[in-house]
């Protein structure tokens, strides 16, 4: 994807991997427009990086995708980036018997990306050059026994982003894949941004504003640190690796 003189679209981005891509995308010339639940925040993340835009959005509802998408192709007509970096991520002891966390999950790492989607690509499909980065995981290639359904999730939305790769391979639509591995975020609570076990969250976004960068074409942007895990099935590592991060 080009990287200056997009309009990009990017879901959660008041806090983590998402604020962190919209202010680099933003300083690197781009008109972007983040989404959040939360007004205050996105105010506060507009006010420090003058010219980014800001929607609330609970990407749960799918009314409020339906009626906050139709009013951003009003809006920027010529938006041709979408990130879908939403996501939550919960433990579940599975002898509990409960779903809701469950269900929160799939409604924010699945459907909502399939949902904006949905809305979206009539619009993108129009523009000279546009692309759609769909937010995965490492775990989406060895789970977590302990994330069941987080880890689900990340690997429908891997296999989604190849469907939709290939039905829209003779469009001007990118399908990217972003693939990060445990990084410094409060993704997995206020404990996991201090982790020395994690990635720093400033060396993710400069490699991955690296992979972008100098390699247009790619359609996973795959950092070193994350390579454990997205090869491990190819490299016989899998049955090893999920063992000893479930025992983790």
């Amino acid at each position: 994807m080009q990287m200056s003189g997009n309009t990009i679209l990017i879901t959660g981005g008041t806090s983590g991997i998402g604020r962190a891509l919209a202010e680099a995308f933003h300083a690197e010339g781009n008109q972007v427009i983040i989404t959040g639940r939360r007004k205050h925040l996105l105010d506060e993340i507009t006010a420090a990086n003058p010219g980014m835009k800001a929607a609330v959005l609970d990407v749960k509802d799918s009314h409020a995708i339906a009626s906050v998408a139709a009013q951003l192709k009003l809006d920027y007509p010529n938006l041709n980036v979408v990130i879908h970096n939403a996501g939550v991520s919960r433990t579940e002891p599975v002898k509990e018997g409960k779903t809701d966390n469950a269900e929160a999950m799939v409604a924010t790492n699945l459907l909502a990306p399939i949902r904006l989607t949905a809305v979206l690509l009539p619009l993108l499909v129009t523009q000279p050059q546009a692309a759609i980065i769909t937010v995965s995981s490492g775990l989406a290639f060895v789970p977590h026994a302990m994330y069941p359904t987080y880890c689900a999730t990340k690997a429908a939305i891997h296999s989604y982003t190849q469907s939709l790769r290939y039905q829209l391979k003779d469009t001007a639509v990118q399908m990217l894949e972003l693939i990060p591995p445990y990084v410094q975020t409060e993704l997995g609570g206020t404990q996991q941004a201090s982790d020395p076990n994690a990635m720093p969250l400033k060396d993710f976004i400069a490699e991955t504003m690296h992979i972008l960068k100098t390699s247009p074409d790619a359609i996973e942007i795959c950092v070193e640190r994350a390579k454990l895990w997205r090869f491990a099935e190819a490299n016989g590592s899998y049955d090893a690796l999920f063992k000893q991060q479930s025992d983790s």
